[in-house]
């Protein structure tokens, strides 16, 4: 790249880098998607049960948060490119632009089925860079910034959605089904991979959004999200005390990987934590969470929220669901996570602050 191209680039803000777009924009989508859509079925949930309770408030109050949720569910394309033009540091009026192009490309192309998330990332991104560099380039900025903004935008939506849509169908029914057939290996090979992502500085969440990851194969994710964050809360608990337990068990695992970078043996605990609380979760107690929640295991406790959610919706809470949910989201990983840290502290595998954040 010349010189020239270069000045250009890194006066427009523009960092053409993995980190970029596959660290700070897919983080900002995560926040999009949390802001959004997470919020929005744990507020419909919460409606559906109070409105339950026969006194006019509560029907009144429950009928708020339903309308509240099924809003916020609805602008769910519009709130993740907010989050991805926030990342990229987008001026003002690309990132009212780049809203449209989220709404478009999350829907995009409609039935049977749309690109969601995936979607909306790629075309957002683009959106974005290009509106960034033609931003105040012009005398007539107010004109050609919302056109290019919006024009890169949707074609990059019209040209990819669709294919992205099919791919991420077809893939989200294949590990679905898959899981359903074998649900003691995809109970292990989902829920390490996906508690591998969640620590990672990428979104779990986003993902599972994208390929449309649920049922008992969401169940397997939520198990590995939960035994990643759990797990180091508890294993790091002499680093860390009470304040790690809560920034890491219901904040995230991610505060990990400077410590896992630096001793990736720390990793060994939770991860074979999830190894087991994955088939746990497919094969004894089969719990079912939907792709909006799988991800985000017990940050916010948004994964068992939207765990009860789900299998209320379908029927299929019952005390063994609920026991299920306490053991695998919680107790094992805990219990797991601290057995494999302390038989590795004593080989000398792991050493006092290592896990220290």
């Amino acid at each position: 790249m010349s010189q020239k191209k270069e000045g250009f680039l890194k006066r427009k803000g523009i960092n053409i880098s993995a980190k970029t777009y596959f660290v700070d924009a897919m983080g900002g989508m995560a926040q999009g998607l949390f802001a959004s859509l997470l919020v929005g079925t744990i507020l419909s949930t919460l409606s559906r049960y109070i409105s339950m309770i026969d006194v006019d408030f509560f029907k009144t109050l429950g009928h708020f948060l339903g309308e509240a949720g099924t809003m916020a569910s609805s602008i769910t394309g519009a709130a993740i490119a907010v989050g991805i033009a926030a990342s990229l540091k987008a001026p003002m009026l690309v990132m009212a632009c780049a809203t449209a192009v989220g709404f478009f490309a999350n829907a995009y192309p409609g039935q049977p089925y749309a690109a969601g998330p995936l979607g909306v990332f790629i075309a957002v991104i683009f959106a974005v860079e290009f509106g960034k560099a033609i931003s105040k380039e012009t005398k007539v900025d107010i004109l050609v910034t919302p056109l290019v903004t919006l024009g890169v935008g949707y074609l990059v939506a019209y040209l990819t959605c669709p294919a992205i849509a099919f791919a991420m169908n077809w893939l989200g029914e294949f590990i679905n089904m898959a899981t359903t057939l074998h649900p003691f290996l995809m109970g292990i090979v989902i829920s390490v991979v996906v508690g591998i992502i969640l620590t990672l500085p990428i979104s779990s969440a986003a993902i599972c959004a994208s390929i449309g990851i649920a049922g008992i194969a969401g169940g397997a994710a939520l198990a590995g999200c939960c035994a990643q964050m759990v797990g180091f809360a508890v294993a790091s608990f002499r680093e860390n005390k009470w304040g790690g337990v809560v920034s890491q068990g219901i904040g995230t695992s991610m505060l990990q990987m400077p410590n896992i970078v630096r001793h990736p043996q720390i990793w060994i605990p939770p991860t074979l934590a999830a190894a087991i609380t994955g088939p746990l979760s497919t094969i004894v107690f089969k719990l079912e969470c939907s792709k909006v929640s799988a991800g985000m295991g017990t940050c916010g406790l948004v994964g068992p929220i939207g765990c009860f959610s789900d299998m209320s919706a379908s029927g299929t809470l019952d005390g063994k669901a609920w026991l299920g949910m306490l053991i695998v989201c919680v107790v094992a990983p805990a219990l797991l996570s601290l057995g494999f840290s302390e038989l590795m502290r004593k080989l000398g595998w792991i050493k006092a602050g290592d896990m220290k954040i």
